[in-house]
């Protein structure tokens, strides 16, 4: 079941001598519960694409359609609503706030939208990351792994429709960078969350279902992996 659809998008910046194209024409469609890794060289366009689909950024031209709903057709407000209920966003650095503790950051787009916190999922959240005896530190009681988690379960606290995660492992180590791709990895198969990650890494993309590979700002290769028996 097609979830997202990207039609002939483009992205430019500057003008003149200074103009840029980061997104040259992109089309390509997303599957409900889809692991699919985007790769390419710094500069290629990988994680301008992954702005335009979380509603980030506004494209040059093209459309983005995400669950049938048309996402530069809404008014900012509705934008600001869209991105907090339907996408997760994780980045490579974790954007927490340094004041809330553990729960408190997780729930936070809950209750930006002023509504009631799921206890039922956030103590499932808590526990498939292993942050249940870590629910009152702040984040600067916390190790860089475990800061990602609490970023991964915000992420997933809105069950949002897409999860967009960019470079998720970039300032980890190798151990955590593991951990935090197995934890992505068990979020898409326990609740078939979809899932779209930009990396350089060749190991962390082999892991995905599928491998899309962006230079100059078009999709060179689209390649669904084998699953293994």
């Amino acid at each position: 079941m097609e979830l997202l659809r990207i039609e002939n998008l483009c992205k430019i910046y500057g003008k003149g001598e200074n103009r840029v194209t980061a997104l040259d024409r992109v089309s390509l469609t997303i599957e409900k519960g889809e692991f699919t890794a985007i790769i390419g060289s710094s500069g290629s366009g990988k994680s301008t694409l992954l702005h335009m689909v979380g509603g980030v950024d506004v494209p040059t031209g093209g459309k983005v359609y995400l669950d049938g709903q048309d996402v530069y057709a809404q008014n900012n407000e509705k934008l600001a609503v869209f991105r907090r209920r339907q996408v997760g966003l994780i980045y490579q650095f974790h954007n927490l706030i340094p004041t809330l503790n553990v729960v408190e950051n997780i729930t936070l787009p809950i209750l930006m939208d002023k509504r009631k916190v799921n206890e039922e999922r956030l103590n499932d959240l808590l526990d498939l990351l292993g942050l249940k005896e870590r629910r009152t530190h702040l984040p600067n009681q916390l190790s860089g792994g475990q800061q990602q988690r609490v970023a991964i379960g915000r992420a997933l606290m809105n069950a949002p429709a897409v999860m967009l995660a960019d470079e998720p492992t970039g300032s980890l180590d190798s151990h955590n960078g593991q951990e935090i791709i197995r934890l992505l990895k068990e979020s898409n198969q326990k609740y078939g969350q979809t899932l779209l990650l930009v990396t350089h890494d060749e190991n962390i993309a082999l892991q995905a279902d599928r491998i899309i590979t962006i230079a100059d700002g078009k999709v060179v290769r689209d390649e669904r992996q084998v699953a293994q028996p």
